[in-house]
């Protein structure tokens, strides 16, 4: 037997606490957030099933190739500011930062990927009073991407948490990666939507 017979149980304040990350204020936008992409999500496909052919013409002049390359730049992200929460916990505040300005990097790689993606389109004649289909690929592209923008204020904070002891708050540290992680969410549901869905 390990255990000492009688040994006194941990102190309630030893023991790890359990308890979603973040702000709750943050998890009430999320289940915003949820609800109204869900919506509009209802509307696209009632849609696109009454015009499923001239919804597959348009959705064929997308490229793959770079809706994979955004899709992989925002889940590296999500990858990178998950490190950046696990290292401050960690007490790690050194590479905590370092991973927090990573995830700023690939963030700046995929407006700038889908800024170009825009730019192509908009060459080829698809604009948003084009087609319909155009219509719901610039809505919700510039919808995420004003997301991605304000992410790269909350993950100012962030930064602006970590770079001082006399400021530092692991819970907005999470509540910044936990609106980070919606941002790269929504994408990966944009993507299915715009670029798979057949």
């Amino acid at each position: 037997m390990t255990d000492v017979v009688g040994a006194a149980p941990k102190p309630l304040e030893d023991q790890p606490q359990r308890r979603v990350p973040g702000q709750p204020d943050m998890w009430l936008f999320v289940l915003f957030e949820a609800l109204l992409f869900t919506g509009y999500f209802s509307v696209y496909l009632a849609l696109r099933t009454q015009n499923e052919d001239l919804f597959l013409q348009s959705q064929a002049d997308l490229d793959l190739r770079i809706g994979v390359f955004n899709t992989i730049v925002l889940l590296t992200s999500s990858w990178a500011i998950a490190r950046c929460v696990q290292a401050a916990r960690g007490g790690s505040y050194r590479s905590a930062t370092t991973y927090a300005y990573v995830t700023v990097g690939l963030g700046v790689t995929f407006v700038v990927s889908k800024v170009f993606e825009w730019i192509l389109e908009i060459r080829m004649g698809n604009t948003f009073t084009s087609a319909e289909f155009f219509q719901h690929y610039f809505f919700l592209t510039s919808l995420h991407c004003i997301h991605v923008l304000i992410g790269f204020i909350v993950l100012g904070v962030v930064l602006y948490q970590l770079r001082s002891p006399a400021r530092r708050s692991q819970e907005l540290v999470e509540t910044g990666a936990t609106y980070w992680h919606t941002v790269d969410f929504l994408w990966v549901l944009i993507f299915a939507m715009l670029y798979i869905v057949r």
